[in-house]
C-alpha cells in the first residue's frame, strides 16, 4: 500500500512542441500525413488517419535508433524518464549560429551559477534555438526572445552541437540522458545535413576556421547517437514550449512517450515539476 503524495504545491511546465501537419521533419526523413476517416457530422465521431516518421516535434530517441542491442522505447524503464535535472543556458556563453561546445561551456555554468551537475541528472541545454521553430510560443520566450519568428532554415542549419570531448564528458559525469531545444543532440554538419547542403558546410568550415573532417572525423558521426547510446544514454530532441521559465536552474523533468514495443522512437510530452 503506498502513501499518497501531496502534488498540490506542484506546477506543471510543458516543454513540448506543437504536432501538426506542418511539424518539419529532419534531413531526408518523411513529415506525417494526417487525414480524416470519420467526421461527426456524418458518422457521429471524429476520427483521423496518421501516417508519418518519428523524427520531428518532440520526440524520443532511444539507444535502438543507432544501436542494435537497443533498448527500444517500452524497453526504457519508467523511472529513468523523470528526475532531477539541470537546465544549462549555453546561449549566454555566446554560444550560436554554427558554433561547437564542449565540457568547459558546462563547467563554466557550474562555476556561475553554484550549481553542480551531478551523477544521474538530466541534462537540458538550451541553445535558443527553439525560437526558429514554427510553434505558439510561450509567453516566457517571447519575453527572452523578442525576435522569435519561423526560420526553418536557420533552425536546421546553424544550431550549434557538441564535440567529441562532451560526449566523453557525458559518460564521465555519470548523465541520466539528454534533451535539447533543438532539431539534434548532434551538430548538424555531423550529421547527413553535411551531404545534403556542402554549400553550408562551406560556410561552417570558413566559420570553425578548419575542416568539418577536423572538427568531427568519420568515426565521431553523429556522436551523441553513436557513442552515447551504447551506454543506454538515450535524448530528447525538439524541446521548446516553457523551457525559458526554468533556465540556469535544477528542476524535476519528466518525459512521456508511448509504451512503443519495437520502437526506435516515440513522440513524447516533456514536462517541468516547479514549485507554484
Amino acid at each position: 500500500m503506498h502513501a499518497p503524495v501531496d502534488l498540490s504545491r506542484v506546477k506543471v511546465l510543458d516543454l513540448s512542441q506543437n504536432f501538426s501537419t506542418n511539424s518539419p521533419a529532419f534531413a531526408r526523413y518523411e513529415g506525417p500525413t494526417i487525414k480524416w476517416v470519420k467526421r461527426i457530422a456524418f458518422e457521429g465521431v471524429n476520427a483521423q488517419y496518421l501516417g508519418s516518421t518519428i523524427h520531428l516535434s518532440t520526440h524520443l530517441d532511444s539507444p535502438w535508433h543507432f544501436y542494435d542491442p537497443g533498448p527500444d522505447v517500452a524497453g526504457i524503464p519508467i523511472d529513468r524518464l523523470f528526475g532531477p535535472a539541470v537546465v544549462v543556458d549555453l546561449e549566454q556563453f555566446g554560444i550560436g549560429d554554427f558554433d561547437v561546445y564542449g565540457p568547459e561551456h558546462f563547467e563554466a555554468w557550474e562555476k556561475k551559477y553554484g550549481i553542480k551537475i551531478e551523477r544521474g541528472d538530466i541534462l537540458v541545454i538550451h541553445t535558443g534555438f527553439h525560437k526558429y521553430y514554427n510553434e505558439e510560443w510561450s509567453e516566457s520566450t517571447l519575453r527572452k526572445h523578442p525576435d522569435a519568428k519561423p526560420d526553418l532554415p536557420r533552425y536546421f542549419l546553424n544550431q550549434p552541437g557538441p564535440t567529441r570531448a562532451f560526449a566523453e564528458w557525458v559518460l564521465d559525469r555519470g548523465i541520466n540522458w539528454l534533451a535539447v531545444d533543438a532539431m539534434s543532440t548532434d551538430h548538424p554538419f555531423d550529421t547527413v545535413v553535411r551531404d545534403v547542403r556542402p554549400d553550408v558546410a562551406r560556410q561552417v568550415e570558413r566559420h570553425l576556421g578548419k575542416s568539418l573532417d577536423e572538427v568531427w572525423p568519420k568515426e565521431d558521426y553523429q556522436l551523441t547517437h553513436t557513442l552515447l547510446f551504447p551506454h543506454g544514454v538515450f535524448h530528447v530532441e525538439n524541446v521548446g514550449g516553457q523551457i525559458d521559465d526554468i533556465l540556469d536552474q535544477r528542476v524535476w523533468i519528466g518525459c512521456f512517450p508511448f509504451r512503443f514495443k519495437g520502437g526506435e522512437a516515440a513522440w513524447c510530452r516533456m514536462v517541468a515539476f516547479v514549485e507554484k
